[in-house]
This record gives C-alpha cells, sequence and structure tokens, in this order.
C-alpha cells in the first residue's frame, strides 16, 4: 500500500475520542472545563452529622420519582363509582374515583403497592431527617452569618414538607384521611368571620364537596413541589457558595476550610450514601406497611375511625386541639370556639419562634462577623436550654395528639394524660430549660477545671505529709486549644443615665429589653469565664513549688 492511502488512516486515528470531542465541544459554548476545574476541586469540611441534610435531599428525591409514577395512575376525582376489584371485602361498596384508583395502584398495578409505601416513607423519613438537620444546625449555632437566609429556606421546606405531607395522605379520599380533612375544616371554621368563606371557597361549596381533592392534588404534586424545588435549588447553591460550618479543631479558623475536595472524595461518599438510603427506606416499605386505606374504608361523613392520628409531624398540632378545653364565647354576635381558635394561632407561633431565632440572638449580641466554626452547644448555655425546651414542648404535644392511644396501651386514665399534658404545656419546658441550662453550665465547669488541672489518671500518691492526692495528668496542647478556642460573648451594659453633655439620656424600652437578655444569656447565670492565658501561666508557676510526684 502506497504512503498517500496510509495517510487518512493515520489522520483518522489520532482524531480524539468521541466524549473528548463533545465536551469540547459543550467548552467552546458554556465554559465547562473553566467551570470544572474551578469548583470540582472545591474543599469541603467532613462530619458524620452532614449526613442528615443529604438524607433530606436523597428521601426527596425518591419522592418525587415515585411521586411522578403515581401519578399516571391516580385520578383525582370524588365522582362516586362501584368498586369490583382484586381486593373481595370491599366488591360493590360504592366510593369516590380516588379511592378507587388508589386500590388499583395498591392491587392491580404491578409495584403499586410498594411504590405507595416508598412515596410514603420517603416523605416521613424526609420531615423527620430536615427536623434533626435543622436541630443539628441551631444548637450548634450554624444559623449565624452569613447563613441566616439558608436558615429561613430550611425551616420554609420544613413547613411546606408538612403541608404537602398532609395534603398528600389526604387524597386517597378513605375514611382516616378523611378525618384528617374534617380536622382541618373545623380549624378553617373557628376564624372568626372569614372562617365560613374560606371553607366555601376551598370546598367550594358545603363540606365534603366534589372539588376539594382535585384542588388538593394540583397543589400537592405542582405548587408546593415546584416552591419546595426552587427552595432547595437555592439552598444547595448557598451551602456551595458558604460551604459547611466546621467544627472546633487545630487549624480552623473562620479563613480556613479543612475538609475533602468535592470531586472525587465527597462525591463518592454522597452516591454512595444515597444507595444507602434508597436501600433502608425500600425495606421499611417492604416489610412495614403503613396507610392501609382498604382496612378504613371510603371516606362517610357519618362515620370516623376510632383510632384516627396523623402523621406524627402533625401530631402537634393535633395535641393541641386535644388537650384544650372546649371554650366558646360570644363577641359582638360572633361565636369564637376558643377551644380551636387557640390552638390554630398557637401552632404558627410554635414554629416562628424556631424560625425567626438567628436574627433573636443576633440582636441581642450585636454580631455582625462572619461565623464558619461550630460552637459546642454547652457553650452557648441560654439558646441550648431555648431549644431543649422547643422539643420537650413539640415531643409533649405528640404525647397529647395520641392521648387515646397512649390510654389504651398503657392502660391509663385519657382525662390523667390530657391534663398531663395541659399542666406540662406550661411546666415542662420551663423544667427543661432550667435544667439543661444548669446541665451546660456544669460542662462548662468541668471543662474549666481540665485545663486547669488535667484529667484524673486514678493514680493516688502520699504527700511527705501524709496527704493522700489524686495525680492529674495535663492535657495536651491540641484538647486545651479546643476548650479555649470559642468566642465569649459580654453581656451589654446599660449606658449611663447622663450623656457626655450632662443631659439626661432617654433609654428605649426596646434597649433596656436588649441589655436584659444580653446580661441573660452571657452574664455570671449564663456562662462560665474560659480560662484565660494568664489565669493558666500563673497556675504553671504555681506547680513548680509542688512535689514532684504531685506534677507527674
Amino acid at each position: 500500500m502506497s504512503q498517500q492511502q496510509q495517510a487518512p488512516q493515520a489522520g483518522r486515528t489520532s482524531q480524539p475520542p468521541v466524549g473528548e470531542r463533545i465536551a469540547t465541544w459543550a467548552d467552546g459554548r458554556v465554559g465547562l472545563f473553566s467551570l470544572a476545574k474551578a469548583n470540582l476541586r472545591k474543599i469541603f469540611p467532613d462530619h458524620w452529622s452532614f449526613m442528615l441534610g443529604e438524607v433530606a435531599l436523597y428521601s426527596f428525591l425518591i419522592i418525587i420519582v415515585t411521586g411522578v409514577y403515581l401519578t399516571l395512575f391516580f385520578k383525582p376525582g370524588l365522582n362516586e363509582v362501584v368498586y369490583h376489584g382484586r381486593y373481595t371485602p370491599l366488591n360493590g361498596v360504592r366510593m369516590s374515583e380516588a379511592f378507587k384508583s388508589t386500590m388499583d395502584i395498591s392491587f392491580d398495578i404491578r409495584g403499586g403497592l410498594l411504590l405507595r409505601q416508598l412515596h410514603h416513607w420517603a416523605a416521613l423519613v424526609f420531615i423527620l431527617s430536615m427536623l434533626a438537620h435543622m436541630t443539628r444546625v441551631f444548637f450548634t449555632g450554624a444559623f449565624r452569618k452569613p447563613r441566616e437566609l439558608n436558615w429561613l429556606i430550611g425551616a420554609g421546606l420544613l413547613i411546606l414538607g408538612m403541608f404537602d405531607g398532609f395534603m398528600g395522605y389526604s387524597l386517597p379520599d378513605d375514611l382516616l384521611s378523611g378525618t384528617g380533612i374534617r380536622f382541618m375544616e373545623g380549624a378553617i371554621l373557628s376564624l372568626p368571620i372569614v372562617g365560613t368563606y374560606l371553607v366555601m371557597f376551598l370546598f367550594g361549596g358545603q363540606y365534603p364537596g366534589t372539588i376539594w381533592v382535585p384542588r388538593l392534588y394540583m397543589v400537592h404534586i405542582l405548587l408546593i413541589p415546584g416552591i419546595m424545588a426552587a427552595l432547595l435549588v437555592a439552598h444547595l447553591i448557598l451551602v456551595f457558595y458558604h460551604k459547611h460550618t466546621q467544627g472546633l479543631g487545630p487549624g480552623r479558623t473562620n479563613r480556613n476550610v479543612v475538609g475533602m475536595p468535592l470531586m472525587p472524595v465527597y462525591m463518592a461518599k454522597a452516591g454512595g450514601f444515597f444507595f444507602l438510603v434508597s436501600g433502608i427506606i425500600g425495606v421499611f416499605a417492604a416489610i412495614a406497611q403503613i396507610n392501609p386505606i382498604w382496612a378504613y374504608g371510603p371516606y362517610r361523613p357519618d362515620q370516623v375511625t376510632t383510632d384516627a392520628q396523623p402523621d406524627w409531624y402533625m401530631g402537634y398540632s393535633e395535641g393541641l386541639i386535644r388537650v384544650m378545653p372546649g371554650w366558646e364565647i360570644n363577641f359582638l354576635g360572633h361565636t369564637l370556639v376558643l377551644g380551636v381558635l387557640i390552638p390554630l394561632l398557637v401552632f404558627p407561633c410554635v414554629l416562628l419562634a424556631l424560625w425567626l431565632y438567628p436574627f433573636f440572638e443576633a440582636w441581642v449580641t450585636g454580631d455582625k462577623r462572619e461565623h464558619h466554626v461550630t460552637e459546642r452547644p454547652r457553650n452557648n448555655p441560654t439558646r441550648t436550654a431555648f431549644g431543649a425546651a422547643w422539643l420537650a414542648l413539640y415531643s409533649l404535644l405528640l404525647i397529647g395528639g395520641g392521648n387515646d392511644l397512649w390510654a389504651t396501651h398503657f392502660h391509663l386514665s385519657i382525662n390523667a394524660i390530657t391534663w398531663t399534658v395541659r399542666i406540662g404545656f406550661f411546666v415542662l419546658p420551663v423544667l427543661t430549660f432550667v435544667v439543661t441550662k444548669r446541665w451546660c453550665l456544669g460542662l462548662q465547669r468541668r471543662d474549666r477545671e481540665k485545663v486547669l488541672h488535667g484529667r484524673e489518671s486514678g493514680r493516688i500518691v502520699r504527700l511527705p505529709h501524709g496527704e493522700f492526692v489524686e495525680v492529674h495528668e495535663p492535657l495536651v496542647q491540641e484538647d486545651r486549644y479546643a476548650l479555649t478556642v470559642h468566642h465569649q460573648y459580654q453581656p451589654l451594659e446599660m449606658p449611663p443615665s447622663v450623656d457626655e453633655n450632662g443631659n439626661v439620656r432617654q433609654i428605649g424600652w426596646l434597649e433596656r429589653l436588649r441589655v436584659r437578655m444580653s446580661q441573660a444569656y452571657f452574664g455570671p447565670t449564663g456562662q462560665i469565664p474560659k480560662v484565660t492565658r494568664e489565669e493558666y501561666e500563673a497556675l504553671l508557676a504555681a506547680h513548680h513549688h509542688e512535689p514532684a510526684e504531685v506534677r507527674h
């Protein structure tokens, strides 16, 4: 073969692979290489608690995938039909199209029941992991500047997830979900003046009507998921921009990041964790039955399930209603059902107290610095005590929401449980706050003693004059650093009543409140002063005069 015939073959073999040519084409139009080079090696701090947020992300993806599959077969209609399907006990029973299509998904569609279980379990895990993730962020102070916006986004995702979950398990129109819708209708009716109009608007007329399932369906699959997806993207962008906060440790400051690169280390771990989360949720869906609508039957307004319980995340709202006395008053010709209206007003206040807390703490401290290193919960006792009190109240109201089940399962008086929750609503948060704060202060004292005197070695020596003492081992430098590196705020002081010109200073009530809150947070009753460098050096100098047995 001649050289002229071989040249084209050599030219063809020297061409880059197809994948590289496609990447080069894309880079010429969107700057793919430069974008990847700048971001794929981005360093992220690493800690096991970051996985809580990833569990929420992966369960949300499972919700979307399974939800898309279920929408192909679900019929959001309230027109009555007669059931003739594989579930024999309900054959010949009149029911809505929504209930019948859910029965068909469960018994006639291949894999339908498993997908329903995956969808429901993923929703429960999604909200639980979001709550756990926000709890971690709260107790470690990871919501501080510049992450206040991300905290608001996370709280918004939690609240939207709760309401979307409520709408989701209401769609099948079974007796359990219908009871929940009836509960919602009663709560809306308790609103003065506008309650009746809102019910007419939501249900298209008198309850139950025929339009509320299609309306909830559109909100459940389009409106709220769209908002949540947008918030989730914004949340991830801010996390990528700010990076995770990193824990206290040597070399970790607000000006650097100690961790692993996004690619390949972090992405490999995230990919493996996604399959792990999916597998565990799949096991839940396969072996743990949830929401068996065929056991409840189709909804009828004249019936109610005796053990009707909402999903756990809405249990505290149920608890507020159940433990509230059935008070009613007449005001300007309108009957105010306080037994429902007051819980309806307390419900958002409990959530807002946690949602808006970062701005309250920033106002108290007046701190405008950026924070990229977390705090140990013990080093901010008041905040930790507040969070513990919130969790205690939430847990107590969950018990109140299931007071009938607690009574039947543990053979207790339902009235005793109700009154315990009523009293505990006012007592338990205060008691939890006091106990948690004292616990944190005790841990701070322990840390202070460890820095000054070291840890107990368990070795007893006898001094020349006969006294027996335990030898303490001094901490290594790394441990001393971890126990003393945190910043301690100084409490604010009330400005002088007279200014430098001799004029009486006007101090508003808001400034007085801020000073008092600052003293409660960071005064002598709010924190234990950490060891200073001067204290430690003075103690070292004093140790030189002790017997060698005690020093070592």
